[in-house]
């Protein structure tokens, strides 16, 4: 659904996509309530679908934090599917996402940013049917994209649950105990 950040509640949703189409206007009211809606662990996937959007201005209206690349071991690679790189209508190009330390936010980015047209590429007509090519890999860079997809949708609702697996071994001691 079409969300308003000027009159929508945002707190309800986990994930908010962002098409990059055109620099948005934003008023005063609706960046200060996406600012708290990131600063609350709301995670905004930003999509550059033309394969060489440029976010710089509406980076610098919403203060979003220092964007990097994602590096190959990043939970948004292994949080379901385990992933080389997060594909989506386009191959190639920078995922880029909020540079965060072990305490910030469970180390979760709120930010994630690309011009991969993920949702061109999972687009699909009544009948289930693709609606637009992938360049230049086929179906299956569909279906790496449409992993993707799951992957920021697990990391949306809960997080970097994947890190607590490390300690498992104490988790499970103490519930003996």
């Amino acid at each position: 659904m079409a969300v308003d950040p000027e009159a929508d509640e945002l707190s309800f949703f986990p994930l908010l996509y962002w098409p990059l189409v055109a620099m948005p206007e934003l008023s005063d009211g609706a960046a200060a309530r996406l600012k708290a809606y990131l600063r609350r662990g709301g995670l905004i996937l930003f999509d550059g679908r033309d394969a060489g959007a440029d976010m710089a201005g509406l980076a610098e209206r919403l203060d979003l934090p220092r964007l990097i690349p994602m590096p190959p071991d990043h939970v948004l690679s292994r949080s379901y599917y385990l992933l080389r790189e997060a594909v989506g209508r386009f191959a190639g190009g920078t995922v880029w996402i909020e540079e965060t330390g072990e305490g910030d936010n469970d180390g979760v980015p709120t930010v994630v940013a690309g011009n991969h047209d993920w949702a061109g590429a999972w687009a699909v007509d009544d009948a289930l049917q693709p609606l637009l090519p992938v360049v230049p890999g086929g179906e299956r860079q569909r279906e790496m994209a449409l992993r993707f997809g799951v992957n920021l949708l697990m990391v949306a609702l809960t997080g970097n649950y994947k890190a607590d697996q490390v300690h498992l071994p104490t988790i499970l001691e103490r519930l003996r105990q």
